[in-house]
């Protein structure tokens, strides 16, 4: 049965990150030393690729005459084609319209001479939207909302390993004010963020130079471990746009620190890994939170939204965990979810409801790690929330105590098993077009295939002589 939520008309947001044609043009006429312009749309892996534009070109962007490969949304983690992509050989390698998103020209000047950002998501001809580009995935989903009369209030927090850019593993970097290795984890230190005080100095200016709206900063669990969450918005493109900003000034920053960043889910082994949560509630056409009924418990359209949640989560994990380092992270006693389970309060289940004002009630999601793609995170969340809402689906009982537990239903143990499962899906077509989902599974595999051709220098080691 599908709950009929009302409709409202939905205008664009507005702010001085959606700009207009012309604004960008009087940024640039007020920022002569602008060395050059860069546009890009987002791949599957959350990669931007694009071109580098000689700033005179700008009206090329603009106008929408740009175009790109409709392949490009789906090479590999390395860049290289698809072997049989249905985009490349099959299609005779089609291009797509890049046309800019909305968001403005983004200043970058983390690099040796002032450079900017101009976002571009992908169509087809005509103007149709190319559904396997991930951020028009995730602006089919947030229409559906609309069509409802609901608006999605999406939040999310980042969390990052900061690492010596000298070594090839993952080593701690050196403390700019000691001149020694960090060693020791700290956890919601103070003194750490100050060590590191000018390179957060500066990932705060330029998120405010790029309208990324960077909230609280802590010191994680592991060594040279950071998390900065990032404010809510009623626009969930905008907020994944801003996580995928996020990702690159933290990059960019570290470079100029002599630095390196890391979102990788799991850069050490026996340390915590990095998470992507993702906090979002429903506003109806009179602002309120649907969440809400002032109980303790929420509203049945929350239920009914962590109950589709629920039902998605073992085929979406692929979205959460796209890559072979991925499940390192999703083990228990982790501080990372392996169970599919939700509870009030409670860090350890897949889906937790915070605390505080009823007002404010709203869902934390805590699958994803923070090597996922932005876009394809929020559009699966959001796409099986919207499910369980329209099919009134109820949850079983919320979880109380340790999630680890062996007797809840497990999300995939390995990348292989989340490959086939959303590729066998019933529900994941709900929420994803057919060539984003064809795309991303050959993707996977050949990512797959790759790890499993390299044996490691460890691998070797252990088996050189003994067996």
């Amino acid at each position: 049965m599908r709950r009929n939520i009302g409709h409202v008309t939905m205008a664009p947001e507005s702010g001085p990150d959606f700009e207009q044609p012309e604004d960008v043009v009087k940024w640039l006429s007020r920022h002569a030393d602008t060395a050059n312009l860069q546009a890009a749309i987002c791949d599957l892996n959350g990669v931007l690729r694009g071109k580098r534009i000689p700033v005179p070109q700008v009206e090329k962007i603009l106008e929408g005459s740009m175009r790109m490969p409709l392949s490009i949304v789906g090479v590999d983690i390395w860049g290289e084609d698809i072997v049989g992509s249905p985009q490349v050989f099959l299609s005779g390698d089609t291009d797509g319209r890049c046309l800019p998103t909305g968001r403005g020209i983004l200043p970058i000047n983390w690099m040796s001479r002032p450079s900017a950002l101009i976002p571009l998501w992908m169509f087809e001809d005509h103007n149709t939207p190319f559904l396997a580009d991930p951020r028009q995935a995730l602006a089919r989903i947030t229409n559906r909302y609309h069509a409802l009369g609901l608006r999605p209030v999406v939040a999310t927090e980042l969390e990052f390993y900061l690492v010596d850019p000298d070594a090839e593993s993952a080593v701690p970097p050196i403390s700019p004010y000691t001149g020694k290795r960090l060693d020791s984890d700290a956890i919601m230190s103070i003194d750490e963020l100050d060590v590191f005080g000018e390179f957060f100095w500066d990932v705060y200016a330029e998120c405010a130079l790029q309208n990324v709206p960077a909230d609280s900063a802590i010191a994680e669990n592991g060594v040279g471990q950071f998390e900065i969450n990032l404010r809510h918005t009623s626009n969930p493109l905008k907020a994944a746009d801003d996580a995928i900003l996020f990702k690159r000034i933290v990059k960019g920053v570290a470079r100029k620190h002599k630095l390196a960043a890391t979102f990788m889910a799991k850069p050490y082994g026996t340390r915590s890994g990095n998470g992507f949560h993702v906090h979002f509630s429903l506003l109806d056409k009179d602002d309120a939170n649907v969440f809400n009924d002032g109980t303790e418990e929420g509203s049945p359209i929350l239920s009914h939204a962590v109950a589709g949640m629920l039902q998605a989560m073992p085929d979406s994990t692929l979205i959460f965990a796209p890559h072979f380092n991925s499940f390192r992270r999703l083990r228990p006693d982790t501080h990372a979810p392996t169970s599919v389970s939700w509870g009030y309060e409670n860090r350890t289940t897949a889906i937790r409801i915070p605390g505080g004002a009823r007002e404010a009630r709203r869902i934390e999601h805590r699958v994803a790690g923070a090597d996922a793609n932005p876009y394809l995170v929020v559009a699966a969340i959001l796409g099986a929330a919207l499910y369980g809402i329209e099919n009134e689906l109820s949850p079983p009982d919320p979880f109380r105590g340790r999630a680890y537990s062996e007797r809840l239903p497990k999300l995939p143990a390995d990348w292989a098993s989340a490959v086939n499962a959303f590729e066998d899906s019933t529900i994941i077509p709900e929420f994803f077009d057919e060539v984003l989902r064809t795309l991303l599974v050959a993707c996977k595999r050949q990512e797959m295939a790759s790890f499993a051709s390299n044996v490691t220098d460890f691998e070797f080691a252990t088996y050189l002589e003994i067996v």
